[in-house]
């Protein structure tokens, strides 16, 4: 596949982008999993072909299925939601390797804490009009002040999992 990704704005499909998580906790037998359903994002592609923005995620509309577990991840020993409604990922470069790949640089904002992060996306498809993009990576949520471990329950690293699509913004 040739990708020639047009320069200019581009917007995040919300209807098309989804960002989960999954963490395993128990002592690693049981795998939580969840979504965030409040996502928003824009970018630019440069004449270079790269690409900046951001990618802002509301942290209150996580969802994982169990009322009580979402509430704790929203409250201080976790997202502290009140206090920091965002997540975001600022992308400094985006910039295209090979024929599918796209390395990601940028600085990831959790509980107002920022920490520079580095990944590795798949084009998954592309044309003058739209994008998508697939990731997967791991954070380890100690370096956010995640640090809240009942009895040593839970692993550091969260994997987030990410499908987002970008669509050109006319005019």
């Amino acid at each position: 596949m040739t990708v020639a990704v047009e320069t200019g704005l581009w917007q995040l499909d919300r209807t098309a982008s989804t960002v989960a998580l999954r963490h395993r906790t128990m002592w690693g037998l049981v795998n939580v999993k969840g979504v965030f359903a409040g996502l928003t994002g824009s970018g630019e592609v440069g004449e270079g072909g790269n690409a900046t923005g951001v990618l802002t995620v509301d942290a209150a509309s996580v969802d994982t299925k169990n009322t009580k577990r979402d509430v704790h991840l929203r409250s201080a020993d976790f997202l502290d939601t009140d206090n920091h409604p965002e997540i975001t990922y600022a992308v400094r470069t985006a910039e295209l390797r090979g024929t599918d790949s796209v390395h990601v640089t940028g600085q990831l904002t959790v509980r107002g804490i920022s920490r520079p992060h580095t990944f590795t996306a798949n084009l998954v498809s592309a044309d003058a009009d739209a994008v998508t993009l697939n990731a997967e990576f791991t954070v380890d949520r100690k370096d956010f002040g995640l640090d809240w471990n009942q009895l040593g329950m839970m692993k550091d690293l969260t994997t987030i999992t990410a499908t987002l699509r970008f669509t050109r913004t006319k005019g």
